[in-house]
């Protein structure tokens, strides 16, 4: 079985259900974290992947293959609450080059209303980033105008391995080394010609050092899934992002290609010159 880009064998199901038996009252949090211990699954950085951890574990207990011990506190849902920070503004209709654009790091304060906006005005909702990430707002003169998330990236899509020229263990071992842009949302009433494309060469310039500063590697290439039935991808090719090709249009359990899921545009954009040698380096 793989989760959140692991393989899960018998012995580290035993291994779960023995943690939950031996340890009376056990949350959910420290389950995750003790497991990570017992078998060292770290990140790059050293530490420990216990948020991909507790991701896999709840889409395990979903899927019938563990018991998680219950939460110990009501689980919140994103959306329920709404504040009057992110009520709709009056329309703001400027030049890109009008603005005096500025990238804020999400921390703990803000966390709660960068994920209020995505949930109100994101076509996708707001779900929790998977793995290492980063959130930005885009601010000019103190008013939010876009909201960027970033990721861990796909476990495999063919396009995008193709292009690195990826064989399957060498991907498993540099896929770190790839950042996805799981939201990009420039606010409904922010009317601005290409400010969509300024704001991604902006975070492009930005991330690496960002990514450096908080996990202690840099990333070499970013990709993003464009729907194409929604979007043509203009301010991604307009920031000099690579069209590596489309998604087959199915999940990962579609095993009969009943193409359910619609089809995305997968783009990329390299972080680094080199970033083809790194991604292959054994």
């Amino acid at each position: 079985m793989r989760y959140c880009g692991r393989e899960f064998t018998d012995e580290d199901i035993t291994l779960i259900q023995r943690l939950i038996a031996d340890t009376a009252g056990i949350n959910r949090q420290r389950l995750s974290q003790r497991f990570c211990e017992e078998v060292g699954w770290r990140k790059p950085d050293g530490g420990l992947k216990d948020m991909s951890c507790r991701v896999a574990f709840l889409r395990m207990h979903r899927d019938g293959h563990i018991s998680l011990p219950a939460p110990q506190k009501p689980q919140y849902k994103p959306g329920t609450k709404r504040t009057l920070l992110a009520e709709p503004q009056p329309e703001i209709s400027k030049k890109a080059g009008e603005y005096v654009l500025e990238l804020e790091l999400v921390g703990k304060a803000d966390s709660a209303l960068w994920n209020e906006y995505i949930d109100r005005y994101h076509y996708l909702g707001y779900s929790p980033l998977p793995g290492a990430q980063l959130r930005y707002f885009v601010k000019s003169g103190g008013q939010a105008l876009a909201l960027l998330g970033f990721g861990a990236a796909a476990w495999k899509t063919a396009p995008r391995d193709d292009y690195i020229g990826w064989d399957a263990e060498t991907r498993k071992q540099n896929l770190h080394l790839i950042v996805n842009n799981a939201r990009f949302l420039i606010l409904p009433w922010v009317r601005s010609k290409n400010l969509g494309s300024k704001i991604l060469s902006m975070v492009s310039r930005r991330i690496v050092s960002d990514w450096l500063k908080r996990y202690n590697y840099s990333p070499v290439l970013l990709e993003t899934f464009v729907e194409k039935e929604r979007f043509l991808g203009t301010c991604y090719k307009a920031a000099n992002w690579i069209y590596a090709g489309d998604t087959q249009g199915r999940g990962k359990l579609d095993v009969h290609n009943e193409h359910k899921l619609p089809v995305k545009g997968i783009w990329l954009y390299p972080l680094k010159k080199d970033f083809r040698r790194r991604l292959l380096e054994g």
